[in-house]
């Protein structure tokens, strides 16, 4: 009888010790960064027109400004200095309509043949984080779904008053 009841304690302690792990588990969820929420909602909007998923980042990235968008072309493109970017077929820019907030994303859809990985690594060697002179950006996050490519500079996160 007392095994009984020592497994039956045991088993008690072991339920809670696991009910006690899992709210350790959230914190991890809510500690994600401005980033990679945003990379979060490419990827679930990956199969849209460049426009398409940056539209769908502005309205759903729970971003604190109003935010736009717009087509770029292979060429000079904001937050790459004297940078020439080429090797995608279309491409679109999403900031905010202010531009002192350290923010400036681009969605790219490759030229056919043109590495994900490789394009990625050229916009990270290019890339300045103080591209605007009066602010500057905690991090640069990247990704891709096939042959669409996300690419942003951001701050970490937004203070609740901006």
């Amino acid at each position: 009888k007392r095994n009984r009841k020592k497994k039956t304690r045991n088993t008690e302690k072991e339920e809670s010790l696991e009910e006690t792990e899992k709210p350790e588990e959230k914190p991890v969820e809510t500690a994600q960064t401005v980033g990679t929420k945003l990379l979060s909602v490419f990827k679930s909007n990956a199969n849209g027109s460049t426009d398409a998923i940056a539209n769908a980042i502005i309205e759903k990235g729970e971003l604190p400004f109003a935010g736009m968008a717009m087509g770029v072309e292979p060429g000079l493109l904001n937050g790459f200095d004297n940078a020439e970017i080429s090797g995608f077929k279309t491409g679109t820019v999403f900031a905010p309509m202010i531009g002192s907030i350290p923010f400036i994303g681009y969605i790219f859809e490759l030229d056919d043949g043109v590495s994900a990985q490789e394009f990625i690594s050229n916009l990270k060697k290019n890339a300045n984080l103080r591209w605007n002179i009066c602010v500057e950006a905690d991090e640069m996050v990247t990704g891709n779904v096939g042959n669409k490519v996300f690419f942003v500079m951001c701050p970490k996160e937004f203070d609740e008053a901006e």
